[in-house]
C-alpha cells in the first residue's frame, strides 16, 4: 500500500472515531442533564441532539461501511 492509500486509511479511522466519540458525548451530556434536572432534558435538545446523531452516523458510515454504529445509536434512550 503506497503512502496516499495509508494517509487516506488513517483519516477515515479518524473521522470514524471522532464521530464515535461525539455521539457518545451527546448521550454523556442527555444522561448527565437527566440527573441534574431530575428529569428528561428538554424536547428540543432531544431533537438536536438526534439530528447531531444522524450527522455524525452519515460521516462515520462514510468511511466505515458496516460497524456497529448504526445499531448502538438506535439502542440509546
Amino acid at each position: 500500500m503506497d503512502e496516499t492509500n495509508t494517509i487516506k486509511e488513517m483519516l477515515g479511522d479518524l473521522l470514524w472515531l471522532n464521530a464515535v466519540i461525539a455521539t457518545e458525548m451527546i448521550q454523556i451530556t442527555e444522561n448527565t442533564s437527566t440527573l441534574v434536572r431530575n428529569a428528561s432534558p428538554p424536547a428540543h435538545c432531544l431533537e438536536e441532539h438526534q439530528s447531531l446523531r444522524a450527522m455524525a452516523l452519515t460521516i462515520a458510515e462514510k468511511y466505515q461501511k458496516g460497524s456497529i454504529l448504526r445499531e448502538h445509536l438506535t439502542g440509546h434512550r
